[in-house]
């Protein structure tokens, strides 16, 4: 299984590649509740270079409280990062991954989490999809 759903952005700068992001996470009904900008955070903290970097928290309330129903220790496992980032080897080239929800299933071994994991992938893989790009799910 990839433990992402990944698309590859080129022809754009990583601002617009963010905001791009976010809204289609929003069409899907997510939020963002938290973000992590790695690549400033390793700066201060540790004096590391690296390509821009950012973590966002993504949260579809409705979908979290049917997880959380199910499984209260689910929490553990949300939200839904979806990581937005310029590729190391190729900087006109952006990537966007999003977790994939299966991890849910898998790591926890509850298969009551299914129709959850099956929805969240549906609204991640749409979301995904609006970006355009390549489309690929594979690991990178």
């Amino acid at each position: 299984m990839n433990i992402a759903l990944t698309t590859t952005l080129t022809g754009t700068d990583f601002d617009t590649a963010v905001q791009r992001t976010r809204d289609a996470l929003a069409e899907q009904g997510f939020g963002v509740l938290t973000e992590i900008d790695m690549q400033a955070t390793l700066k201060a903290k540790l004096g590391e270079e690296m390509e821009r970097y950012l973590i966002l928290g993504a949260c579809n309330p409705p979908l979290a409280h049917r997880a959380v129903g199910v499984m209260r220790q689910i929490g553990l496992l949300l939200p839904c990062n979806v990581v937005v980032r310029e590729d190391p080897d190729n900087a006109d080239v952006i990537i966007v991954d999003a977790m994939n929800p299966d991890i849910m299933v898998e790591a926890t071994g509850e298969p009551a989490l299914g129709d959850v994991a099956r929805d969240a992938a549906t609204k991640l893989r749409a979301a995904i999809t609006a970006l355009g790009g390549d489309g690929d799910t594979r690991n990178r």
